[in-house]
């Protein structure tokens, strides 16, 4: 499977919080970083981060570049009540077919600052 592939699949597990799949992609060993938070996770605490998360989750890869053994994906992440929203940006290191690491970030979807919105600077994304 390639890579691109792979993430996908990953990125589909995540979001339907499957424990027995999600580990399947992982060398036992690896590590991942949630740098917002300050945390670092085995894999087996990872996946109890993801699976026992409240809710149920939607999800969506928005940019997905490989180069490499590294996978740099951005993807969106909401609550299928629509009650919070976020973009995480993964940097997915493998070793063959395995993930070795991940180093990520998260971000809360929201609006602009009131002081940027005062000032009238910045505009709506437009995606193409």
């Amino acid at each position: 499977m390639e890579t691109k592939d792979r993430v996908l699949e990953l990125w589909k597990d995540i979001i339907e919080q499957n424990p027995k799949k999600l580990k399947r992609y992982f060398n036992s060993n690896a590590i991942i970083n949630w740098h917002n938070t300050n945390e670092s996770f085995t894999v087996e605490e990872y996946i109890i981060a993801n699976c026992e998360y409240p809710g149920n989750w939607c999800g969506e890869v928005e940019k997905l570049e490989v180069i490499d053994d590294l996978a740099i994906s951005v993807t969106r992440v909401w609550l299928s009540d629509n009650s919070s929203s976020f973009h995480a940006t993964s940097f997915i290191r493998f070793s063959g077919e395995k993930i070795i690491s991940i180093d990520e970030y998260w971000g809360d979807d929201t609006n602009p600052p009131q002081w940027r919105v005062d000032k009238k600077i910045g505009k709506t994304i437009k995606l193409v």
